[in-house]
């Protein structure tokens, strides 16, 4: 068994214990941002489908390289509107969304493709001014007008907990996003995704409600100049 392969069956148990009996399905996306295609390759023929990029530059000629392998792209970091075209033609989920405009170059970009872009809101659910995302109060009103945008679909809610070792402040700030969620749905606005937890912390954010958590030092090791994913 490869050292990745390892890992993710390590990360899968982990998952398991953590969702202690619930039956919820769980999406693993590898965080593969400064790994190389042989990497991702390797994740592929251990299981995962999944996999996240941070960097457009980085991402495209990845992409490439891989082409024919059946996998699902997530762009999972900052974007900006003059990447929205690429973004749009080469990923199938965005998971931070944090202002209109952005969501508008990305339905410019995607309308009239075979299938609609799926997206998250980013909500900043620590407060800290170094990380994106709309605060918890504005987040109703942008997720009406992205779900109102052709070429996109509103699947939910993406936040990152502020990095600390403390699991009952991960829990309240990932307790924040799933209280958003609800929130929304109340509104009117159906949502079936939330996509929260890293290596670091996912154990807590699945103990909140998370589906979709985002693993990239846990399966393929620390990478110098980076961090945790």
């Amino acid at each position: 068994m490869s050292p990745i392969a390892a890992n993710l069956q390590a990360i899968r148990r982990r998952i398991f214990e953590a969702l202690q009996g619930d039956s919820r399905a769980i999406r693993l996306v590898a965080v593969t941002k400064s790994q190389a295609p042989e990497a991702v390759r390797a994740a592929f023929a251990a299981g995962v489908r999944d996999f996240g990029e941070s960097y457009v530059q980085e991402a495209l000629p990845k992409i490439a390289a891989l082409e024919g392998l059946e996998a699902t792209w997530h762009y999972i970091g900052h974007l900006q509107t003059n990447k929205a075209r690429e973004v749009a033609s080469h990923f199938d989920w965005v998971h931070a969304i944090d202002r209109p405009k952005a969501a508008a170059a990305l339905s410019r970009a995607r309308e009239g493709a075979p299938r609609p872009l799926q997206v998250c809101i980013q909500v900043n659910i620590s407060g800290e001014a170094s990380k994106g995302g709309v605060a918890p109060g504005e987040a109703l009103g942008l997720a009406r007008e992205v779900a109102a945008l052709p070429g996109l679909k509103l699947r939910g809610l993406m936040g990152m907990a502020s990095l600390t070792g403390d699991v009952g402040s991960q829990r309240e700030q990932f307790a924040t996003l799933a209280r958003t969620r609800r929130e929304i749905e109340a509104a009117g606005i159906p949502l079936d995704t939330l996509s929260m937890g890293m290596s670091h912390d996912f154990e807590a954010a699945l103990a909140e409600g998370a589906t979709l958590v985002r693993i990239g030092t846990a399966i393929f090791g620390e990478r110098k100049g980076r961090k945790a994913a």
